[in-house]
């Protein structure tokens, strides 16, 4: 399925900047939905109703998109385009799915879960078409993927495509009870033409249906990549993004935010250094980029215990203080 056209050149700009405000203001705790819708509207000039289960996720003048995220583990410092055209499942796309009969044949069941499935995005659809000025509705999953140290983010959207039954087929899979994991029955569901593994359906732990899509080449002009922390610059430059009101307050403590004053106040810091890991931002809109040496940086890193670059930062200043 091809990506389709999210943001403009100043709509990019403006979310890499609220992703990284959002990072630093969340000294370590879960990505949530919530913080990347906040994060999309805000870049876009739509309004942002809140995150819901119940909802789909934007729902601004014919446009609907639901977001579904999915975090990448197992990078080892490799850079997340990793993934790049790779097929990813996704843990759940709904659980407004009924199975009455395990016992059926796979196909049968197929049929009546993905008759399910189309019925759910009309719901949606329709409610979006109940908003637009014109009755149409372009609907959109919007894809985000991100490390699990929320240094890098992809984002993509792709087409709303509701599934025929008729383009697939399935086969129960059965997982034998082992040590204390108990036996379990999943429906999967493969496409007739590719013979590639579409849907997952789970029927223990309560059934939900996983849909697994592709992640778009690395070059796709559609998809946006965003590194919010510890950004590369050039071979001696670091640049920090970090909370406004950290980047007001180191200034004011340094006078400047030039890479070279920073940097010396790392090294000068590094001297008297001291732990403390009960700083928090709050009350975070924006974010600033502060440049830092090579050299500066890897201090930084060896010295504090931090759970983003702002974090760092606050550690820093009070070390310096």
């Amino acid at each position: 399925m091809n990506s389709l056209h999210v943001f403009t050149d100043e709509e990019a700009r403006a979310a890499k900047i609220l992703l990284a405000a959002k990072v630093a203001s969340m000294m370590g705790r879960k990505f949530e939905e919530g913080d990347w819708s906040d994060v999309y509207c805000k870049a876009k000039g739509l309004p942002d109703e809140g995150w819901s289960n119940l909802r789909i996720d934007v729902n601004f003048n014919g446009l609907g998109v639901e977001f579904k995220m999915l975090r990448i583990s197992g990078l080892s410092g490799k850079n997340i385009k990793n993934v790049c055209g790779t097929s990813q499942m996704h843990p759940s796309a709904t659980r407004s799915i009924r199975i009455g009969n395990l016992e059926l044949d796979a196909n049968e069941v197929m049929a009546d879960v993905l008759g399910q499935y189309a019925t759910w995005m009309e719901d949606r659809t329709q409610k979006v078409r109940d908003k637009s000025p014109d009755g149409t509705a372009n609907m959109r999953f919007g894809w985000l993927l991100w490390e699990e140290s929320l240094r890098e983010f992809l984002y993509f959207e792709e087409e709303m495509t509701k599934p025929n039954a008729n383009n697939f087929y399935a086969e129960w899979n059965v997982t034998e009870a082992r040590g204390a994991r108990k036996a379990s029955k999943s429906l999967w569901i493969y496409d007739k033409k590719s013979n590639k593994k579409k849907y997952s359906v789970t029927t223990s732990a309560g059934i939900k249906i996983q849909p697994y899509f592709d992640v778009p080449p690395p070059n796709d002009p559609n998809m946006a990549y965003f590194r919010v922390q510890s950004e590369q610059l050039d071979e001696d430059t670091i640049v920090l993004w970090i909370a406004t009101a950290t980047a007001v307050m180191l200034k004011s403590r340094l006078g400047s935010l030039e890479k070279d004053v920073v940097s010396q106040a790392v090294l000068d810091a590094v001297k008297v250094h001291r732990s403390d890991n009960e700083l928090a931002g709050e009350g975070l809109n924006a974010a600033v980029p502060v440049c830092v040496s090579k050299e500066a940086f890897d201090l930084l890193i060896e010295h504090w215990e931090a759970v983003s670059d702002d974090h760092r930062i606050q550690l820093l200043l009070r070390a310096l203080n």
